[in-house]
């Protein structure tokens, strides 16, 4: 009755300072403009040395071919290619969402608005603990969560500047 178990899910945290990022022969994975760690999985030839310079051991290396049988090719995704084996997978942040509602925000001449964007993990968490959104503006969501006394970052003290924030229990 005394012991607390505490879960901490852990995806890629898209750092400032990636170490993950200068390690890469092929320039496969980079930082973008957005301030985001992404990855071109068609340029990865394998290496694995973005895997071994990651701190939050949150890259993996698709070993596998993958299989879909009949019916489960029907799920996915047309905007979302499937990777082949020999790549090293990582979390995106669902880029091909960001871009989708930037288009869309584009061709009706305004900016997305606050929470548009969602990646697939934040829109099926149904307990909304997690909020996705851009840190450069002070008046978003996201904002003003990193910005409370709460917020804390996964080994900080790295220097690998995390822009994955996680919240503390208010006490």
């Amino acid at each position: 009755p005394d012991v607390r178990v505490k879960f901490v899910p852990v995806l890629c945290q898209h750092c400032d300072d990636a170490p993950c990022e200068p390690v890469c022969p092929v320039y496969a994975t980079y930082h973008n403009k957005e301030g985001l760690n992404v990855q071109v999985y068609n340029r990865c030839v394998g290496i694995r040395y973005c895997g071994n310079n990651c701190p939050y051991s949150v890259r993996f290396f698709n070993w596998f071919e993958p299989q879909w049988p009949e019916p489960l090719r029907l799920q996915h995704n047309p905007d979302v290619a499937v990777r082949p084996r020999g790549v090293m997978e990582k979390c995106t942040f669902c880029v091909q969402r960001i871009e989708r509602a930037k288009s869309d925000a584009k061709e009706e001449n305004r900016r997305p608005a606050d929470g548009e964007v969602q990646p697939a993990c934040v829109q099926s968490c149904t307990a909304e603990a997690m909020t996705f959104g851009d840190l450069n503006d002070p008046e978003s969501k996201v904002s003003r969560l990193a910005s409370s006394g709460r917020a804390t970052r996964l080994l900080e003290d790295l220097g690998t500047k995390p822009k994955v924030f996680y919240l503390q229990r208010a006490r």
